[in-house]
């Protein structure tokens, strides 16, 4: 520090030699500086390019993750390190400007020092407003007016700050006028004019920066309004849907202290929302016929149709509903207290969703909602805090042993029990229907790059020459992120000739009546297999992948291997032979029935059988407590 300020003590006095007017020195000083902190503000202005570059996936992310901040939080952390952002590299300069300021402070005191005359005033240099008074008052002002001139700039100048709201500009520029006031109010008038100069000077800086690196040659703000526009219409659609009436937020309340009144809870069930009892069903069916356990059942949808469920009603309830919205479902995860927890949910104990802090012997099981692989369309470590595992079939039970051997985990239970939902699902003839149209349904998964986002247009004009009826179905989660794209889909498609539009997933999907499913890389397409054993078209659109990290996993995931057992794929730029092979499906819709048969014997555990499988070992797992706890007592 002390060799800093022996140097800007050397400048000040190698300005003042060739023009010795002090104030006009500081103005120089200032410039010097500025020129020597260029190289550092270049760097910084690249770096505010980058990450205005990134706010478009950033904005995705948030949408992707709405509500759950610990995802977004690693979600946008690792799009920072890997596309090489630093968000504290902005704090690099102004922690330069301090150590410049601090030492710039011991220059001016020494330059009043020798300006001084014994019975005379400080020089006005050397003066603090504060507490000299008189004309250097003028100083803090300057200082003030520099920082709000500053501020205007950069909101219209500045490639990340122009980017902020309105309310994040007002605050960074107010924070910015008062320090410059406190400043200009409590040091020497000549640190306060320094102060004002290098923000005037900082404008210029800003200037140059945009010539050197011009941030409209490196950030497409054409796709950065879209992103933003899309943003904003996704949290106010959430906003609106997600308004709970006051009789909702009692009780909410109400059945928050009732779950924690009930003491020695065995058995607890947590769902994502109304949509999620089909996963369970099958398993609460047989424990409900095959035992007298208690099923606590949290979901965060009031609506859900558990609550109408009948043994969910009368006094002697089997199954005990609660409604836990978004925010209470987090304390009430951390004090549960229930032998056993079964839920869809995968990341446990990752995010905001963590295992019990009062019982450490919670036994935490996970119940599948997709039919395919767990080591590609799901994050890394989603299953690592899990206890016990229902595996749709041997694929997983594989993809789960190589998943702990590569990664040193600690070997959970895996149960064989196989896919509850298709206990649930109707088994159809697949050959040819009589006396109804043939319809042909389109369905997407909410990735980027989707069959909805891509070719859509030109896949609808393929199949309607076809004859059928067309049935577009979103992705409930595409639904739920774009309701603008929904909203788009709608003004092109509602009331076209041969288009249907499926767009209430309140309702049953028409699914069944479909002869041909054409799909991307959505689960629905296993979905679609079981019941109809009809063919699906696979679009060849950028491969569904959530884990980075899939390849290090050494087995082929069934999103892949599967799509050839169920049906063709085609790529998403060759329409023309979209169309040949739906028409060659809808001229033969049995010709994938023996594969698909096969498959899901082959593939999946107890097809039919899932949930009593899974009902049985959970009942058992309770008695086997039951009776250790027994056993210790004595």
């Amino acid at each position: 520090m002390d060799a800093l300020v022996h140097f800007f003590a050397w400048l000040m006095d190698w300005c003042h030699s060739w023009c010795p007017n002090y104030w006009a020195d500081i103005v120089i000083f200032t410039f010097f500086t500025k020129v020597l902190q260029f190289p550092l503000s270049l760097w910084c202005q690249a770096n505010s390019i980058r990450m205005v570059q990134l706010m478009p996936e950033s904005n995705r992310i948030k949408m992707e993750r709405y509500g759950d901040k610990d995802a977004i939080g690693d979600e946008t952390a690792a799009l920072f390190k890997r596309r090489k952002y630093h968000p504290m590299l902005s704090l690099v300069p102004l922690a330069l400007q301090i150590v410049i300021l601090m030492c710039f402070v011991k220059v001016i005191y020494g330059i009043g020092d020798s300006l001084a005359v014994p019975g005379a005033e400080k020089p006005l240099i050397a003066r603090v407003p504060w507490t000299d008074g008189g004309v250097v008052w003028l100083v803090p002002l300057l200082a003030g007016a520099a920082a709000w001139l500053l501020g205007a700039s950069q909101n219209v100048f500045n490639p990340l700050q122009r980017e902020q709201s309105r309310a994040q500009q007002i605050t960074t520029n107010g924070i910015s006028i008062c320090i410059s006031l406190f400043l200009g109010c409590f040091v020497a008038a000549g640190v306060g004019l320094y102060w004002a100069v290098s923000n005037v000077l900082s404008i210029v800086v800003q200037w140059c920066e945009n010539i050197c690196i011009p941030p409209k040659k490196h950030i497409d703000y054409p796709k950065l309004r879209r992103s933003q526009a899309e943003l904003r219409r996704f949290e106010a659609d959430i906003k609106r849907r997600n308004v709970v009436s006051g009789d909702d937020r009692r009780r909410e309340k109400a059945d928050y202290r009732s779950f924690f009144g009930v003491a020695n809870k065995h058995l607890v069930f947590c769902s994502e929302g109304g949509g999620y009892y089909k996963y369970f069903k099958s398993v609460v069916e047989w424990l409900l016929a095959h035992s007298n356990v208690v099923i606590h059942y949290v979901t965060n949808d009031p609506r859900d149709a558990i609550f109408s469920h009948p043994a969910a009603v009368g006094e002697k309830r089997r199954i005990r509903p609660y409604f836990i919205g978004s925010s209470r479902i987090i304390p009430l995860m951390m004090k549960m207290d229930a032998d056993m927890v079964v839920t869809t949910t995968p990341d446990l104990g990752k995010y905001h969703i963590k295992r019990s802090y009062v019982r450490r012997d919670v036994e935490y099981v996970y119940v599948d909602h997709g039919p395919t692989s767990v080591h590609m369309c799901y994050r890394k470590g989603a299953f690592d805090n899990f206890d016990t595992i229902m595996c749709n079939g041997p694929f997983q039970v594989a993809e789960h042993r190589e998943t702990e051997r590569i990664y040193g985990l600690k070997p959970k239970k895996l149960v064989e029990s196989g896919y509850p939902l298709l206990d649930t699902l109707p088994r159809l003839d697949p050959k040819p229907r009589t006396g109804v149209a043939r319809r042909i349904m389109v369905a997407n998964s909410h990735q980027d790059d989707n069959i909805f986002d891509t070719c859509l247009d030109a896949l609808v004009d393929a199949l309607l020459p076809l004859g059928a009826t067309v049935v577009l179905r979103p992705h409930p989660q595409y639904a739920k992120r774009f309701p603008a794209k929904i909203q788009a889909l709608e003004s092109r498609y509602r009331g076209r000739a041969g288009v249907e539009l499926e767009l209430d997933f309140s309702k049953p999907s028409t699914m069944c009546d479909s002869d041909v499913l054409v799909t991307d890389w959505s689960g629905i397409a296993y979905e679609f297999a079981y019941m109809t054993r009809r063919p699906t078209l696979f679009i060849d659109t950028p491969m569904k992948v959530i884990n980075p990290e899939w390849r290090k996993i050494p087995l082929v995931p069934t999103d892949i291997s599967f799509r050839s057992e169920v049906g063709v794929a085609v790529p998403p730029d060759d329409m023309a032979l979209a169309a040949a092979a739906v028409s060659e499906m809808l001229a033969n819709p049995d010709r994938f029935a023996r594969n698909i048969d096969a498959l899901f014997e082959r593939e999946f555990f107890n097809p039919g059988e899932a949930g009593a499988v899974a009902g049985a070992y959970i009942l058992d797992s309770l008695i086997a407590r039951k009776d250790k706890g027994k056993e210790n007592k004595r």
